[in-house]
């Protein structure tokens, strides 16, 4: 890189932080730290109407969790803060001027009912999407149509104004986007965007090109969403004689089936989270959270970064300094990427069977609220992890290794018990009184002889085995899992399975 690499992520405070958004920090994040850049955080609060308490927070919680914390921003210090776009308020509107007295920009005194009407007018002559622009600020009232004395007299009596930029007609704007190649658009396409609004805030669009400038932003890492904005954007930068950043507009997040953006909305609704972290509306709605639902952050980051980049090789998982080392933006897809829940929860359980036993163990213990001891969770772990999704997985499906179980699955008794499946599980258990050893090799061998002695198919003996001690029709080893029960347990638990089971098939 010719000069030092600075990123930001710079969301706004209208609500939680989107799976989406998360994707945009860390490819941001991602690329700082390959480059031996810095990672910021700014937020863009310059829209007061739609600030959602606790937003703020809620963002830095997220990035806390996920790993990639940026190292300047709010309560992170840094030389160029303030990092809160309405703290620095004061600053924005010399620049607005700048760009009025140098003829990029202009005063409009139009009130918003006065532009609602000519909205009315125009849909009603058939011109749906009217637009205030080179063609149309001719007919309205601002300081390019008003006399200058006229403009003067508004402007020293208070009235209220906004600034907009002067878009010149038919002009190519290009610019080279890291992961599309080169853009154009023309100027005749583009509207006047507000720059400056009455309220004395900037808009997102000079705010944000001011601050990357001022905090010296060498690359701009951002959604697909603000693709038509950035040749406004690349206009400001001309406008001001300043150098402009490096732009990559990231793909967009689609839904499983691929029919449009992933929202907010849809996480619950189609049963995955697409927040970090649970969020409560202030109207006590909960959208949930990767965290709260169990996923170790590991994973989430692992399945975030491959939505919409490959690492060119048939790796899958990355621990965050491999993503670093392998991450480029020339390998970022410009189509959007499916997010698909069933991945996601593979990834899950790839770093689930990577966890340290002691983790496990711990995690299980506050779990289960210290109930069970420590070489009980441990067998649970050793016998379930290969099977979980989520830690909560082992406790909950491998309850019958630590209580008998209170109920049994009737559906695969239904269609597996045979009339001879009683006698036969008799005779077995009678097998296992007269063990000596019972370990779980000592057990097997057994089994096998009584298959072989009875000339049985294995199936015959080993899921009725299975649903009298578990009440189940699936899991480990049963020769484990008896070896872990002990004899007294088994021989236990067989009788009662058996007399229940015959209940059921009764029923």
């Amino acid at each position: 890189m010719s000069k030092p690499v600075r990123v930001r992520f710079a969301p706004s405070p209208t609500g939680p932080l989107h799976m989406g958004g998360v994707r945009t920090a860390l490819y941001n994040y991602l690329f700082a730290k390959k480059y031996n850049g810095t990672f910021i955080i700014r937020i863009e609060d310059t829209d007061q109407t739609r600030f959602v308490p606790g937003a703020q927070e809620y963002i830095m919680d997220a990035l806390k969790w996920s790993g990639i914390m940026p190292t300047e921003g709010p309560g992170l210090g840094g030389d160029f803060g303030p990092y809160v776009q309405s703290e620095r308020k004061a600053m924005y509107q010399p620049y607005a001027e700048q760009l009025v007295h140098s003829d990029k920009a202009y005063y409009a005194f139009d009130t918003a009912e006065e532009l609602e009407a000519m909205r009315e007018q125009a849909k009603q002559m058939g011109m749906p999407n009217w637009q205030y622009n080179v063609v149309t600020r001719s007919s309205l009232k601002n300081s390019l149509t008003l006399p200058s004395s006229e403009v003067e007299k508004l402007l020293s009596e208070g009235a209220p104004y906004v600034i907009r930029m002067k878009m010149p007609r038919n002009q190519d704007v290009r610019f080279h986007d890291l992961i599309r190649g080169w853009v154009v658009v023309n100027t005749n396409n583009l509207d006047d965007k507000v720059l400056f609004k009455s309220d004395g805030m900037p808009t997102y669009h000079l705010a944000n090109v001011v601050d990357d400038f001022t905090m010296k932003i060498s690359h701009v890492i951002r959604g697909e969403e603000w693709l038509p904005s950035a040749p406004l954007h690349v206009m400001l930068y001309d406008a001001y004689g300043w150098e402009a950043p490096e732009f990559a507009h990231l793909p967009l997040l689609l839904r499983p089936d691929g029919n449009g953006k992933l929202s907010k909305r849809d996480g619950d609704r189609l049963g995955f989270p697409v927040f970090p972290t649970d969020w409560t509306t202030s109207e006590g709605e909960l959208y949930s959270g990767y965290r709260e639902k169990g996923y170790f952050k590991d994973a989430f980051i692992n399945m975030l970064a491959l939505l919409g980049w490959n690492p060119g090789t048939i790796q899958e998982l990355f621990s965050l300094d491999e993503l670093v080392e392998a991450f480029s933006l020339d390998r970022v897809s410009k189509a959007g990427a499916k997010f698909d829940p069933d991945k996601t929860r593979w990834f899950q359980q790839q770093y689930l069977r990577q966890q340290p036993m002691v983790d496990l163990v711990s995690s299980l213990d506050t779990l289960s609220e210290g109930k069970y001891t420590h070489h009980q969770l441990s067998v649970v772990c050793e016998l379930m992890k290969e099977r979980a999704t989520f830690v909560s997985d082992m406790l909950i499906d491998g309850i019958y290794l630590l209580e008998k179980p209170l109920q049994w699955d009737k559906e695969t008794i239904s269609k597996k018990w045979k009339p001879e499946t009683t006698g036969l599980i008799q005779d077995w258990k009678s097998i296992m009184e007269n063990l000596q050893s019972f370990d779980a090799s000592s057990i097997e061998e057994a089994f096998k002889n009584f298959l072989a002695d009875r000339q049985l198919g294995t199936g015959a003996v080993l899921l009725p085995f299975r649903l009298t001690i578990t009440g189940v029709g699936a899991g480990p080893g049963m020769f484990d899992i008896s070896a872990f029960l002990g004899k007294e347990e088994v021989l236990e638990r067989m009788t009662e399975g058996l007399g229940k089971i015959s209940s059921l098939l009764h029923e």
